[in-house]
């Protein structure tokens, strides 16, 4: 077993050391990695898949995605952003060859061709964007989790942060930066 899989698979790692891990050894294709890569982010890009072009082609499309990063792992950089948002990079752009070569046939044979036909470009990347948010905020610690929701979803100052959950306002502070760094991390990927 290669040294970069030992680290990853460490019992006293957390969910954030063992993605860094994988994010590591992904470039370097070391043994097992994809299936590693697959086991980590499969459902996030299978379901991004399926809401965009249905059940039916999702599993096709999302094999497409995995076999892509990985003849294309040597273009990943883990210092320019997560694993995961380049996973939903390169889906949103397969999505959008689909969507595309759809358009083009649905034109050619003027007839529908399901519930997804009309799907636009922006909305494939807005969805793209939520679901790599929605991974992307289960990454991170429940503290800095819960900082990062309450100071954005529930609008609260940091003040109100710090009453709420009874923590003191530097830490408050600290894991709101932390958190939304690593967000920034994951969702910078996605747009490179």
């Amino acid at each position: 077993m290669s040294l970069c899989l030992r680290s990853i698979n460490r019992r006293d790692d957390t969910m954030l050391d063992d993605i860094d891990a994988l994010e590591a050894c992904f470039r370097d294709g070391s043994d097992d990695v994809l299936r590693r890569a697959y086991d980590q982010y499969g459902a996030l890009v299978h379901t991004y898949c399926r809401k965009t072009v249905g059940s039916e082609l999702a599993n096709d499309v999302t094999q497409e995605v995995f076999l892509t990063a990985w003849r294309k792992r040597d273009r990943f950089d883990p210092e320019k952003g997560a694993l995961a948002g380049w996973l939903v990079g390169i889906a949103r752009n397969k999505l959008l060859e689909h969507l595309r070569r759809r358009q083009l046939h649905l034109i050619d044979d003027e007839r529908p061709h399901g519930h997804h036909a009309g799907t636009t470009p922006d909305q494939v990347s807005a969805l793209g964007d939520r679901l790599l948010l929605a991974s992307a905020l289960a990454t991170l610690p429940e503290r800095t989790r819960s900082v990062v929701t309450l100071a954005y979803h529930d609008d609260l100052t940091h003040q109100e942060i710090a009453t709420r959950t009874a923590l003191p306002l530097g830490t408050v502070k600290s894991d709101l930066r932390r958190g939304l760094d690593r967000l920034r991390r994951h969702l910078e990927r996605a747009d490179g």
